[in-house]
């Protein structure tokens, strides 16, 4: 079991380490090919350098850093807001559906009609409700973004449940309830898994477009006032960072769920 779990973390970091080369070429293609002026566009060098080296302006780059950091730290709080009330939300509704199927054929019309409409045209809507700022449109917002697919996910991993499973609570007495919570809900662990891991480059997608639309802070809100004022290098810089640390949350997600699901021996979802 361990040495499975080895394997599956391994992986997960050549993954990750492949993912970045593949990124870092790609965002180098862009600079290098498309004719964008060495003005407006930086590449990953020139991002190292604005966060990295000092050049001939001792501190600035530790100034640089510093001026990122507030920045990075409100988007990963709004990040984790959308995340957990998506996330238990997307919980909460497969329960309900996979206990009721009459609520299920009603309340999943609506849900797949949300899913269609763009969330750029239901935000203003959110936002009027919620008010301008609040931490409510960043948590409606954000978890719009992770509660479809994490509802997917974990309503496809409760109905694989083995029929002979359930058979056999009903046979000793045991209620709908009871099945869910002895047989569905552990056989959906790793769906459950799968849902987390996915919706984390979603939560923080949500928390960049409520700090746009709504709260005006973090790096989504500052996107728009670094390309205003011309600061590209804070720009890109504050890109390349939260897409960076994006990568690195879904790993660690990652491996959380390889270790998780070894220690259970479902070694058959480590492959």
């Amino acid at each position: 079991m361990n040495r499975a779990m080895w394997r599956a973390v391994g992986r997960a970091a050549l993954n990750a380490v492949v993912t970045l080369a593949i990124i870092l070429l790609l965002w180098q293609g862009v600079v290098s090919l498309t004719g964008i002026s060495a003005y407006v566009a930086k590449g990953p060098a020139e991002v190292w350098a604005f966060l990295f080296s000092d050049g001939d302006e001792p501190g600035s780059a530790a100034e640089n850093r510093a001026a990122l950091a507030p920045l990075l730290a409100q988007t990963l709080q709004d990040a984790a807001l959308g995340f957990v009330v998506g996330i238990l939300a997307a919980i909460a509704l497969a329960i309900l559906f996979s206990l009721s199927r009459g609520v299920e054929a009603g309340v999943m019309p609506l849900a797949l009609l949300l899913r269609s409409v763009p969330l750029v045209a239901l935000a203003p809507v959110i936002i009027l409700i919620t008010g301008r700022g609040s931490a409510a449109s960043v948590a409606v917002i954000g978890s719009i973004v992770v509660l479809f697919p994490a509802l997917a996910s974990v309503l496809f991993g409760l109905s694989r449940a083995h029929p002979e499973s359930l058979d056999l609570v009903h046979v000793y007495g045991g209620s709908r309830l009871t099945a869910l919570r002895k047989v569905n809900v552990p056989g959906a662990l790793p769906s459950l898994f799968a849902a987390a891991r996915v919706s984390v480059p979603g939560a923080v997608t949500g928390a960049l477009l409520a700090e746009w639309l709504s709260t005006g802070q973090g790096i989504g809100g500052m996107i728009q006032k670094f390309n205003a004022s011309a600061r590209f290098e804070e720009l890109w810089a504050s890109v390349a960072v939260i897409t960076l640390v994006t990568l690195v949350l879904y790993n660690l997600v990652q491996i959380v769920e390889t270790a998780v699901l070894a220690r259970m021996g479902m070694t058959g979802t480590l492959t």
